[in-house]
């Protein structure tokens, strides 16, 4: 990454649009508690199915299917079709790991004082 004028990264085009896309996806509640989902366990990452996913978030399989549709298609996950179910794992654990750890830290800092409270509006 070289910088230009005003210490802003150059990227290129693609790889701005992947951030931004990567950023408005995982930042959606829903989808971050699925890639959570995903990384739970004490036997590595779990592969879970659309409904089972749906059950431990108390979502609706549909919209479930929906936000498990974006994560695909940014590659954050895999599919893996057994009769008719599909079941989900995480395709890309550095990025969302990272992604987690950025989570961690933020809810550390808000937790000592660090950043300001949630606003509602």
């Amino acid at each position: 990454m070289t910088l230009q004028s005003g210490d802003i990264p150059a990227r290129s085009k693609d790889v701005e649009r992947f951030i931004d896309q990567f950023l408005s996806a995982a930042c959606d509640s829903s989808r971050r508690h699925i890639l959570e989902c995903l990384t739970e366990g004490d036997t590595g990452f779990p592969e879970r199915s659309v409904g089972a996913i749906a059950d431990h978030l108390g979502l609706a399989v549909s919209t479930t299917s929906e936000h498990l549709k974006e994560l695909l298609q940014l590659r954050l996950l895999v599919a893996r079709k057994e009769g008719k179910k599909t079941y989900y794992r995480l395709g890309n654990y550095e990025l969302v790991k990272t992604f987690h750890h950025m989570l961690d830290t933020l809810e550390d800092h808000y937790r000592r004082g660090i950043l300001p409270p949630a606003s509602d509006g």
